[in-house]
This record gives structure tokens, C-alpha cells and sequence, in this order.
């Protein structure tokens, strides 16, 4: 599908960005892949990794900007929306900041998407966007809304949008396993919670869903992952065996377990080998068969939460993916 066309990612110069481009790159051969990001640093440095690849193209610009967006996309067929505030407090202390963002940001990209007959479109959702009890999470939600709801507004242009959902990204920039890492030659690791639960996702699963994504939707789709959890204790175990764990309470906003799928969705909810796919409740399109496939509807009260999950990471996974990506890790 995404062979010979023109594809654009927002945020692309984040951690997912820096898997995405090359795994499609090998994968699909693109005709060209279009990096949007704020940080001209952090695109000077990704630029340097392609010099000799003119398939890929940087573009300075905000998803806020909606005129700048508009000249980004002119020939674009693909969209993946990566663009976000995300980190917890930043949002909770910078709350306008986060919506004009997350919000505003996903207004302007779908009406430029539309009006420029962009084909598809995935935004990168989180499992905060499920119940959230934060800003990010908040307005992650009302996002994801949006991108839904986007089909709807797309009539005759033919703009396709749905949204990928995962939980804990392991070694992106920002998440635990890199920073216990950076901390464990001090001997002590802070624990929120002995309690605590996460989901376990490889940047590489994310970048295959959104293919995934892109191959299946018709649109509105939210698509989740089906993957392993595993006790924050644990995690920090593995990372530094000799460490010892200092509990410190858990920050505002932040949840004991991950959830991504909640008790609200289940009833628009269908399950598949390899991920569950909430279909949306607007113009009857949980309904359509095209949506559903092979899908097989999960009960009426199920919730897809880190702490009631069949799969659990052990400790040996966990040390080989840590062996297989520690020279990524240390680059964070």
C-alpha cells in the first residue's frame, strides 16, 4: 500500500519517528517520507542519518500552524500524526499549552488533510486516553474523538482516519527503562507504587500496527495492541538486581495500572489474534461488517487493563530485548 507514494509523519523526529522512517523505508520503498517537526536540532541530527537518501525530506513547521500544515501535505497520500505534548506534568502545569497541541493540532491537521484529499490518516493514540485522569490523557481522548468524527466530515474527499493505542513504549525517550538505567549506578531506584503495572510495547510493534492500520481501516477504527504487562518492581529488578527500591508515592495524574480499553468501550469492542479494535458508536459504524471482518466481540464488561492481563513479560524477555537495544537505549 504504501509502496511508491508519499507519506508524511507530524512529531517526526520523536523516538517513534526514528523507527518508523527506516523500518519503512526497507519495508515499502516510499516515494518519499516527509519529517514535520518544531526542533530544527533534532532534525539537523535525524537529516544526517539520510544524506543519501532522497527519499526522505524535513519540513520545520507545528501541527498548531494550520497554514504551514496545508503546504506541507500538497502531495502527501499517507499521514501519521505523532505530534504531541505528552509528558504528564509538563501538561498538567502548561494546560493551554497541551490543548493548543493535542487538540487544536489535530483540528488543524484534519481539515488540512481533508482539503488536500489526503487518503489515510493514523494518529498515535495512548493509553492514557482511556478514563483519563490527567490533562494529557484528556486531551488525548477528545483527539481521538476528533480523528473519528473526522470521517464523517471527510464526504466526497474520501480522507480516511483512524487512531493506534499502546501503553509504555520500552526504551523511548522519557520512559522508565532508560531512566532506571541512567540512575542505577547510584545504587537506589525510585518506585511510584509496588503495585504498579505496565504495558510492555516495543517501538517496532507501534510502527507495525500502524501499518496494520493503514492496510485495514475503513475508518474511524481505534486500534490496540494486544501485548504483555509487567510489575514496575519487576522491571527495576531486571534493569539493577543490586539496586535497592525507594517507594516515593505516585505523581499526580499518574494511574496505578495502564488501561486501554475500558468497561464504556466494550460494548464497540472486537477482538483479533494479534490486537482488539474499538469500532466507533456514531452513524451506526460499530455496526458495519466491513469494519468487523473476523473480529469476535469481546463481553459486555471486559476491560483491557496492564493488571488483569493474560500476558505477562518475564524476566528473561526482558533482558533480551534489553541486550538487543542497549546501544538504542544509551542514544536516548
Amino acid at each position: 500500500m504504501l509502496t511508491g507514494k508519499t507519506l508524511l509523519i507530524t512529531g517526526g523526529t520523536g523516538s517513534f519517528g526514528n523507527t518508523f522512517v527506516p523500518m519503512t523505508l526497507a519495508k515499502y520503498n516510499p516515494k518519499k517520507i516527509i519529517i514535520l517537526s518544531r526542533d530544527e536540532m533534532k532534525q539537523w541530527e535525524m537529516a544526517k542519518k539520510y544524506s543519501n537518501d532522497a527519499r526522505v525530506r524535513f519540513f520545520i513547521g507545528d501541527v498548531r500552524d494550520r497554514d504551514r500544515l496545508y503546504r506541507a501535505l500538497d502531495g502527501v497520500d499517507y499521514v501519521v500524526h505523532a505530534a504531541a505534548t505528552k509528558i504528564v506534568p509538563t501538561a498538567e502545569y502548561n494546560p493551554f499549552e497541551c490543548v493548543k497541541t493535542n487538540i487544536n493540532g489535530a483540528m488543524n491537521l484534519i481539515d488540512a488533510c481533508i482539503d488536500k484529499k489526503v487518503k489515510r490518516v493514523v494518529a498515535l493514540s495512548t493509553d492514557k486516553a482511556s478514563s483519563p485522569i490527567n490533562l494529557y490523557g484528556a486531551t488525548k481522548l477528545a483527539s481521538d474523538k476528533l480523528f473519528v468524527a473526522g470521517n464523517a466530515y471527510s464526504g466526497e474527499h474520501g480522507t480516511r482516519f483512524s487512531v493506534v493505542r499502546y501503553g509504555n513504549v520500552m526504551g523511548s525517550r522519557g520512559s522508565v527503562i532508560p531512566f532506571f538505567m541512567s540512575v542505577k549506578n547510584t545504587g537506589v531506584l525510585p518506585i511510584t507504587d509496588p503495585r504498579m503495572t505496565r504495558f510492555m510495547i516495543s517501538l517496532e510493534q507501534g510502527v507495525e500496527l500502524v501499518w496494520h492500520a493503514f492496510e485495514d481501516m475503513v475508518g474511524g477504527e481505534i486500534y490496540v495492541k494486544k501485548i504483555p504487562s509487567m510489575k514496575v518492581t519487576d522491571l527495576a529488578r531486571v534493569v539493577a538486581p543490586e539496586a535497592r527500591q525507594d517507594v516515593v508515592g505516585i505523581r499526580p495524574g499518574e494511574k496505578l495500572h495502564e488501561q486501554m480499553i475500558g468497561a464504556e468501550d466494550a460494548y464497540y469492542t472486537y477482538e483479533y489474534d494479534e490486537h482488539y479494535k474499538i469500532l466507533p458508536a456514531i452513524n451506526g459504524w460499530c455496526d458495519s461488517a466491513e469494519r468487523i471482518k473476523e473480529g469476535r466481540k469481546v463481553p459486555e464488561s471486559f476491560v483491557y487493563s496492564s493488571d488483569n492481563n493474560p500476558e505477562w513479560m518475564t524476566d528473561t524477555q526482558l533482558q533480551d530485548w534489553i541486550d538487543a537495544n542497549i546501544e538504542k537505549i544509551g542514544n536516548i
